[in-house]
């Protein structure tokens, strides 16, 4: 993989090991304008990689440095996921500038890229979110066109097997959240903000429904995942 550098300053030490990978899609209307972005010391925003829509790659920050991606997040306990993660901004417009799908050349070079960040650090497949999953407050990227399915076939990420049959336990569905790694407000906290984790979950997982509804179909598409984190499960 041929790989452009055009460093960005917005970056800085790590206090911690590597052991996430982020991807984002970069919002804006050109890949010019979102690299000119994550340069820009008066941002102060950055990621490591940006993906456009051909397949070529921009590197900006050395991966054992820290860039500043995922802002205020949260997975799995873990606040300030930047300390810990590599973050890829992949070239769409996003919800804003007209969403589409990402193209098979962006797509095959994101998928090499992460293979090769995998092969060089030990970062768990259930530590391959995307901005909405550590930040369902305030972001819906990758989103739900993005076909983290195929990465998971590529041995990127997690995917679940088939749904459980039968009513799913909708009593545990915070529990289940949880167990994945999203901040869940606990029970008797606004259905609000139970929506907003379900939405971000189902951008990922569920994408033909993102509703934020806590239904049927959803249940069990969280138990599902559920169990294969537990499957996979090495740390």
């Amino acid at each position: 993989m041929i790989i452009q550098d055009l460093p960005s300053p917005n970056c800085d030490e790590r206090p911690a090991a590597i052991d996430m990978l982020i991807l984002h899609y970069t919002g804006m209307q050109s890949a010019a304008a979102a690299i000119a972005r994550l340069r820009d010391p008066v941002a102060k925003v950055s990621s490591h990689y940006v993906v456009d829509e051909d397949g070529s790659v921009v590197r900006l920050v050395p991966e054992a440095l820290r860039a500043y991606h995922a802002g205020i997040s949260y997975w799995r306990g873990r606040r300030a996921c930047n300390d810990v993660s590599i973050g890829i901004e992949i070239v769409n417009p996003g919800h804003e500038w007209g969403y589409r799908p990402f193209p098979p050349a962006q797509m095959a070079a994101v998928r090499a890229l992460c293979q090769g960040i995998l092969s060089r650090h030990a970062i768990p497949a259930r530590n391959v979110v995307g901005h909405s999953d550590v930040a369902p407050d305030r972001k819906q990227d990758p989103g739900e066109l993005f076909d983290w399915r195929a990465l998971a076939q590529a041995g990127i990420g997690l995917w679940p097997g088939p749904d459980p049959d039968g009513p799913p336990d909708m009593a545990g569905l915070r529990d289940g959240l949880a167990g994945i790694g999203y901040e869940v407000a606990p029970t008797g906290a606004a259905d609000d903000a139970l929506a907003t984790v379900l939405r971000a979950f189902q951008r990922h997982f569920l994408q033909a429904c993102v509703t934020g509804a806590a239904d049927a179909a959803t249940g069990r598409r969280v138990l599902a995942v559920h169990q294969a984190v537990g499957n996979k499960q090495t740390r």
